[in-house]
């Protein structure tokens, strides 16, 4: 593994998560806003890093490994936060979606990989709108506290539930190019 920008940026990323964590159930004054603007701040370094790749010739298959890595890590965490901080059950049920489709499309793509038709669910660009939607989302929800009286959990709670649509949709796009080769699977001992 070579480490150049790109890797390290998806690193921080991973590295961030426990001090986001630490930040949230913190009793210092502006915890919660502190984890925010430090998950937000991971959160674009997800854009970067990709940028960063394709621009200076920095992809490899590491980092094709460790970038949706980091980014399940995040979001799967930090739902778990805000569930367990400020549960009601349309949180639980939001957080069900994201993380039940994450692991869904994980292992289809892992399956598609082993059949040699990885490319065939790659990832679209409703994917990538729902990326945005719930670092947003989960970010002013992890924020929590009004600004400028601006309801900021509120807005980062619509933003979850266009990003648990969104969820949905992009799992039935990744499902939909998936299913010629589920059907048409063949059982080995046969």
């Amino acid at each position: 593994m070579k480490l150049h920008l790109a890797n390290i940026l998806t690193l921080f990323r991973i590295a961030a998560i426990p001090v986001v964590v630490i930040c949230f159930y913190s009793e210092m004054p502006h915890a919660r806003p502190i984890a925010a603007i430090l998950f937000g701040i991971a959160a674009v370094t997800d854009i970067i890093d990709g940028w960063v790749a394709r621009r200076y010739g920095q992809t490899s298959r590491f980092g094709e490994f460790l970038d949706p890595v980091a980014d399940k890590l995040m979001v799967s965490i930090a739902l778990v936060m805000l569930v367990q901080a400020e549960s009601g059950w349309f949180e639980d049920v939001i957080a069900m979606i994201i993380i039940g489709r994450e692991i869904t499309v994980s292992a289809l793509r892992e399956w598609m990989a082993t059949i040699g038709e990885r490319t065939n669910v790659r990832v679209s660009i409703a994917g990538k709108i729902k990326t945005v939607l719930q670092m947003f989302g989960i970010a002013f929800m992890v924020y929590k506290n009004s600004l400028f009286g601006i309801p900021v959990y509120t807005v980062g709670f619509v933003l979850l539930v266009l990003a648990a649509i969104m969820t949905i949709w992009s799992m039935v796009i990744y499902l939909k190019a998936a299913w010629p080769f589920i059907v048409n699977d063949q059982d080995v001992t046969n």
